[in-house]
């Protein structure tokens, strides 16, 4: 019994010991289309906040939502980023997507710029067109 409360205590003391987790905040919005269609049961959509700053690279990632979609248009998003990832003097946008099947259905053909002070748009509302 006592090795067990020496084992415990060791591991409660060891969790103490890790480094606290990175403080998120999020960009919250909502995907939103003028057609009057109804979205299929298994069609699923994808949000990312990228930098992108540079021309002659590619696009960094620093938060992507991906899942399915559940309901009708507005569909709400939340990413989740790590301030720390924000960089003074670079350009951040964001996009979105809804495919069925990997099929695109809907697409961000905007760019939808977010300068994270304090200014930004909240719910951010990105407009989709129709792939078709």
């Amino acid at each position: 019994m006592k090795k067990l409360v020496l084992i415990l205590a060791t591991a409660l003391l060891g969790a103490c010991a890790l480094p606290q987790s990175t403080h998120q905040a999020s960009l919250d919005g909502e995907l939103f289309y003028l057609q009057r269609v109804a979205l299929p049961a298994a069609a699923t959509m994808t949000v990312s906040l990228q930098d992108i700053s540079r021309a002659d690279a590619p696009v960094v990632i620093l938060a992507r939502q991906t899942g399915p979609v559940t309901g009708q248009v507005p569909l709400p998003f939340a990413l989740a980023y790590d301030p720390k990832q924000v960089q003074a003097g670079h350009r951040y946008s964001v996009s979105a997507h809804i495919e069925l099947d990997g099929k695109l259905l809907f697409v961000s053909t905007e760019r939808h710029d977010v300068q994270f002070d304090g200014q930004d748009p909240q719910p951010l509302r990105i407009r989709l067109d129709s792939v078709q």
